[in-house]
């Protein structure tokens, strides 16, 4: 039995996930003929309460896209410095906008509008770049899944009203936050000018994104999609798995939840750990004591086939998913327990 805890993206589509994409209505989506992407769009569209959206190959190009709508070569993006498109997107803001990253260092991933207040600069002063889009992270990854706080999303929000920024959601995970915080799509749609949102990791589906905004921004991210290869063709089959995750697979991350919860509780008790960050979602974040050698730990693992990621700095993260059954889990909570550094 091998069991992949490396990420949520490592699931493969279920049997009626399956029947689902070949009962597909395709067309050429780059003319916008293919009948099930234009069903998912508008579909998640409503779902927060927002005028348009647009299927997207990747969470990266969507997230890309829209930090291009929102900005001007020269200019300046605010985010976490653990963020994903800061860190993992090959330098995306750079490459595509000629934009810069003013980086905070947030809680677990967390930024706050008092400290996003501190680092904005604006035109009045020549030698700084002009700050015109803040991107918030939820959840977290680094952080270990961790959830924004709605107050403090609205604080944010305020904020940027008052100084006429863009605000945009990485929402890659952002399903794991509404199930964990009990919230609804609407409240994120109200707060966020563009929004990004993931269908191949905990909903399983295997391959997607979706951006959601405005008529105008999504007219324009069209073009800009193009501009970065991503028009494609009979995306039904994508978005049909897409329409099933959204249908199917929401409120089984609960499943997720309480089994990383559960990991989590489990490591805190083992003498070769030093911290385990607290799991909110389908994350799990932990270091070891220095005594312990990463490579011996990974092999001790990777014997009991259990394999999950090293993400630099001492830390390690499990990522529990929709393959990960319960059997599955016994086993890795026995391996934990039993395990010997």
């Amino acid at each position: 039995m091998e069991i992949n805890l490396i990420s949520d993206t490592v699931t493969k589509p279920t049997p009626e996930m399956l029947s689902q994409m070949m009962k597909a209505r395709v067309g050429d989506d780059v003319y916008k003929l293919d009948g099930s992407t234009n069903e998912l769009e508008a579909a998640v569209a409503d779902l927060f309460g927002m005028e348009a959206a647009l299927f997207f190959p990747s969470g990266t190009m969507a997230n890309q896209v829209a930090i291009k709508l929102h900005t001007q070569p020269g200019e300046q993006l605010i985010c976490d410095a653990s963020s994903h498109i800061c860190n993992y997107e090959s330098g995306g803001p750079a490459f595509h906008s000629g934009v810069s990253c003013a980086t905070i260092v947030g809680d677990r991933g967390r930024i706050t509008a008092e400290q996003i207040k501190s680092v904005y600069t604006d035109c009045s002063n020549i030698h700084y770049p002009e700050t015109t889009l803040v991107s918030l992270e939820n959840t977290t990854n680094k952080g270990g899944g961790a959830c924004y706080d709605m107050k403090e999303l609205v604080k944010i929000k305020e904020l940027c009203d008052s100084l006429e920024l863009k605000l945009h959601l990485d929402g890659a995970r952002l399903w794991n936050a509404l199930v964990a915080k009990q919230l609804h799509p609407k409240q994120f749609g109200e707060l966020f000018d563009t929004i990004s949102v993931c269908f191949s990791k905990g909903l399983g589906a295997p391959i997607g994104s979706v951006l959601v905004g405005s008529k105008k921004d999504i007219t324009k991210a069209i073009r800009l999609r193009k501009l970065m290869g991503g028009g494609m063709r009979q995306t039904g089959y994508f978005a049909a798995a897409a329409l099933y995750a959204l249908k199917s697979n929401v409120s089984r991350l609960q499943r997720d939840h309480y089994r990383a919860k559960q990991i989590e509780l489990i490591l805190a008790k083992q003498s070769w750990i030093k911290e385990v960050l607290p799991v909110q979602t389908n994350i799990v974040v932990f270091s070891l004591h220095d005594r312990v050698g990463p490579a011996l730990f990974l092999e001790k693992l990777k014997q009991k086939n259990i394999s999950i990621s090293e993400m630099g700095s001492g830390l390690f993260r499990i990522v529990t998913h929709l393959d990960y059954r319960e059997v599955m889990h016994e086993y890795v909570i026995e391996s934990l327990s039993n395990l010997e550094l």
